[in-house]
């Protein structure tokens, strides 16, 4: 019984590990170089880093074709902090 539960715990582990999806650790724009954490873009109420500045400027330009694009490659983009609320 122990093997069963075993072998089906494997089984499901890499549907899990996937639809957990993997935090950014790379630029959306200039894929593959690391990404910089003070440098970001809130938009569509994720946080999305880019590695410079110039990164910023096309993420600005079109947040959603990045944003889709992340979410493809398994990327699970961090929530944008909400803006706070005027008295």
């Amino acid at each position: 019984m122990k093997m069963i539960l075993m072998i089906v715990a494997l089984m499901l582990a890499p549907t899990v590990a996937f639809a957990a999806g993997v935090p950014q650790a790379t630029c959306p724009v200039m894929k593959g170089n690391p990404v910089n954490k003070s440098l970001f873009v809130d938009a569509e109420g994720y946080r999305i880093y880019v590695c410079c500045g110039g990164c910023v400027q096309a993420v600005q330009a079109d947040p959603a074709k990045y944003i889709a694009q992340m979410q493809a490659d398994g990327v699970e983009l961090e929530k944008a902090p909400a803006a706070p609320k005027a008295d």
